[in-house]
Formats: C-alpha cells, structure tokens, sequence
C-alpha cells in the first residue's frame, strides 16, 4: 500500500512541475526568520527544499504545498526523495 500512495504522489508531482506552489516553514538561518516562499514551480520547489541547507536555510518543518485543496503537502522527507529519485527532470518544461 505504501508503493502505491508512492507511485500516486510521485505521478501527481510529475504531472504538476509547473504548477506554482508556496513553501512555508523555511527559516533563513542568517537572521533567523521565517521566510514565505511563493509563486514557484512546484519542481523548482522541491529542488530548493531538497539543497536549502546549503544555501543557508533551515527547512526541517518545511511544507510545500500544491495542487487542489486538501491535496498532502510535501515535506522535507518526500523533497529529497523525489529529488534523488526524478532530479532535473522536475525542471523540465
């Protein structure tokens, strides 16, 4: 069951790249704020959570969210895997 909840987030991130989401929890660790994050690709999105900690961020509680209401948010977790696993991709057009 966890394979296909999976493979289902995994096509509807896909299918959405595009789409523009928003980002919150991510805390700028150079003045210690909490920083908004929006009018982003939802690939551009996962790419940022999946390195922010080399650019200087905390997103340990990050949530990107996207699609229709109600859909699951994305967390820290679930950037990095589909980081690994789908990479550039995510950016493509």
């Amino acid at each position: 069951m966890l394979l296909a909840l999976d493979d289902a987030i995994s096509s509807a991130v896909l299918a959405g790249r595009r789409a523009d989401v928003e980002i919150f929890g991510v805390v700028d660790l150079s003045c210690k704020l909490e920083t908004r994050i929006s009018a982003i690709s939802l690939g551009q999105a996962i790419q940022f959570v999946a390195n922010a900690s080399v650019l200087g961020y905390d997103v340990r509680r990050a949530m990107v969210l996207y699609g229709v209401s109600g859909t699951p948010s994305l967390r820290k977790w679930d950037c990095d895997r589909l980081w690994a696993q789908y990479g550039g991709a995510l950016l493509e057009p």
